[in-house]
């Protein structure tokens, strides 16, 4: 018997029903980059509710940036379409908040001008800008730092003041790709707990692109699980996990092994690797 006839699917992870009202749609949408060559979406569809954490994972190069890129606004389909709350999306819409892997603080910047910058590009008062910074630089954890420069700041520290930055603007979705990427293991887990916290004090609508299995069942009301390129979404797994989440806790738990496996089983799959035993 193959290892592949051995594997059979997991019973407690099946697709979860799509939402009858969802934030955002991502309907039927395809997209390729004719001077690369490269189709990077083929008819890929997701629906993710309102104030719900959906992280998306799949193979290097599938597509998961520019199904980011194409949500915010920044790059147009060649077919399909977006909606945000029932909005087609054809340009950057001020509601919606992107944060990178690569952060991309002004160096010249304090972390509270930072966290400004959106703020006074929207026009705010400065009153209300000032009120603005106090609260979101108390909210992920930064106050005592507000006059520090980028330079003068950790790898942490600094995603702290990207995401302070994205939520000072109040979107209602919030798009992040791979933020913590490029942290070591011990920040990422810190900062996956910080997340979770200023989620739960703040709900937001978000898509969270992640290559890390065990970030995206911590993170994740669910997990869409996307094919290698050209991407489309395979399978929505409801996580199904109760919150607040201790992420300890969620790793001793059957259920966190049955993901972890089914999700590995399948990207194996989809990177054309030989399957689990």
């Amino acid at each position: 018997m193959r290892a592949d006839d051995r594997i059979s699917p997991l019973p407690a992870v099946t697709p979860a029903p799509a939402p009858p009202q969802a934030m955002v749609v991502v309907d039927q949408v395809s997209k390729s980059f004719w001077r690369r060559g490269t189709a990077a979406l083929q008819t890929c569809s997701l629906q993710v509710p309102s104030n719900e954490i959906v992280c998306v994972i799949g193979p290097s190069g599938c597509g998961k940036t520019t199904l980011l890129r194409i949500v915010d606004g920044l790059i147009p389909v060649d077919s399909g379409r977006v909606l945000i709350n029932g909005i087609e999306v054809a340009a950057p819409r001020p509601d919606v908040a992107m944060v990178f892997q690569h952060v991309g603080l002004l160096p010249w910047k304090t972390a509270s001008d930072n966290v400004a910058y959106g703020l006074r590009l929207q026009g705010r008062s400065e009153r209300e800008v000032s009120d603005t910074i106090a609260r979101y630089i108390d909210l992920v954890g930064l106050r005592g730092f507000e006059s520090a420069y980028p330079y003068q700041l950790s790898g942490g520290m600094q995603q702290r003041v990207g995401l302070a930055r994205a939520l000072a603007v109040n979107p209602t979705v919030l798009l992040m790709d791979e933020p913590f990427g490029s942290l070591d293991a011990q920040t990422r887990e810190l900062m996956q707990e910080e997340l979770l916290r200023v989620w739960r004090s703040q709900p937001k609508t978000m898509i969270f692109v992640t290559h890390s299995i065990d970030e995206a069942i911590i993170l994740g009301g669910r997990v869409a699980l996307m094919t290698r390129r050209p991407g489309r979404i395979k399978e929505v797994i409801d996580v199904n996990l109760p919150r607040p989440r201790d992420p300890e806790a969620v790793r001793r738990s059957p259920r966190y092994l049955e993901m972890r496996e089914h999700i590995w089983h399948e990207l194996k799959v989809e990177v054309g690797g030989r399957a689990l035993s």
